[in-house]
């Protein structure tokens, strides 16, 4: 395949910031090739999109933007410039209306993730952006150039701008597999190692618990770590929980295991309820009836709820249902996150995402240190930080 050398610019990766960052660039007269490994761009996208694609959340920009953690102030400039109404307003620009669910969070009208992935490439595809698929990067030469495995055989292009957007290293099946982080070590580019973030955790159930109940909601629950609770649902697995709830926590979860080895997570069965409401409840006299129909009959506790109380093992009583304790033991593996923290650290890169070692390189998206829930906000972002790196490429050239 023959390429003009040196191309304008060359993003790498096929995600929503490399997108967002070759629409950008197109808009801006700049000759645009995007290369993707996969055959085809958006999959980890279209995946997430499965049960509704969530744009972005409508909370206020503050308590938005908290939800970054320890990343907020670096990413605020980007998040100001393209936040959640600037989202809503880019999708109406592809022809997908959005609404506000009861949630908070920000979903296309349709829920489906396809339809907006479609007209952004009908859009790009028309800008003059030409898409290579199949196209895995293999890094820099001697010389500097861009090193790809094509279907070809091996590719060597020069670039005078490039953007990196190769994701994190969650859903790899997908193409982000986070390979990238040996090229940037191997040249001298500081990461910080990846960890999943939004995961499920190990909890060592019984044989007979992850046999039975595995894949059966529990909901509603609250859950509560380190003095944060959040309402929501908690899903048995075979091998312990996940949820969007437990998502909500993973981040201190996780590195609270790290520190001590395991954490412990506190259920509320019965949210609603107080704990005297609860304690009244308990006391009604049992008779004959078992353990399970008491729970069932009393609290409207049963199935995989009255199980995960049994599993516990610490007696079942009012505050044993208030506060269930749960000992987890271990993050799920990175593959399985939803997605990941680590990456490139923001000292490796200025303050236009441009890496301090390689000029006219900018790096966006998950690729950098910066981990959010789930809730719109890493869709946010990445699209934010691709649209970020654009803007500085335009001032540095």
């Amino acid at each position: 395949m023959s390429m003009p050398s040196p191309l304008d610019a060359a993003v790498i990766g096929g995600g929503p910031a490399g997108l967002m960052a070759a629409e950008a660039l197109a808009a801006a007269g700049i000759a645009v090739d995007l290369f993707d490994a996969m055959p085809s761009v958006g999959r980890k996208l279209l995946l997430a999109g499965k049960g509704g694609l969530n744009l972005t959340h409508s909370e206020s920009f503050d308590a938005f933007l908290a939800r970054y953690r320890d990343a907020a102030g670096v990413l605020e400039p980007s998040l100001r410039a393209f936040g959640p109404q600037q989202v809503r307003s880019w999708a109406q620009g592809l022809g997908v209306d959005t609404f506000v669910g009861s949630s908070g969070r920000v979903f296309p009208t349709d829920f489906k993730a396809a339809p907006l992935l479609r007209a952004w490439l009908r859009r790009l595809k028309a800008a003059g952006v030409r898409l290579h698929a199949r196209h895995r990067w293999q890094g820099w030469d001697e010389s500097g150039r861009l090193v790809f495995a094509a279907p070809a055989g091996p590719l060597a292009v020069a670039a005078r701008r490039t953007v990196l957007a190769l994701g994190g290293a969650s859903w790899p099946q997908l193409g982000s597999d986070g390979r990238w982080m040996g090229i940037l070590a191997a040249a001298g580019i500081a990461t910080a190692p990846l960890r999943p973030a939004n995961c499920g955790f190990d909890a060592g159930w019984s044989e007979g618990f992850a046999a039975r109940f595995a894949g059966c909601p529990v909901k509603p629950v609250a859950v509560s770590f380190a003095g944060q609770t959040v309402r929501g649902e908690l899903m048995p697995t075979a091998t312990g929980v996940e949820g969007g709830a437990v998502y909500a926590l993973s981040a201190a979860l996780r590195d609270a295991i790290a520190a001590d080895g395991a954490a412990v997570l506190r259920v509320d069965l019965k949210p609603d309820w107080t704990l005297d409401r609860v304690a009244q409840a308990l006391a009604a006299p049992r008779g004959s009836r078992s353990l399970s129909t008491h729970l069932a009959r009393t609290l409207r506790l049963e199935g995989a709820a009255a199980a995960l109380l049994r599993e516990g093992k610490v007696g079942v009583d009012a505050a044993a249902v208030k506060a269930l304790p749960l000992r987890l033991t271990a993050p799920r593996p990175l593959a399985e996150a939803i997605s990941t923290a680590g990456g490139i650290r923001f000292a490796a890169v200025d303050d236009g995402l441009m890496l301090a070692t390689k000029p006219g390189v900018f790096v966006c998206g998950e690729m950098l240190d910066w981990e959010a829930p789930t809730g719109g906000y890493l869709l946010n972002a990445c699209l934010a930080s691709g649209l970020s790196a654009v803007a500085e490429e335009a001032r540095w050239r």
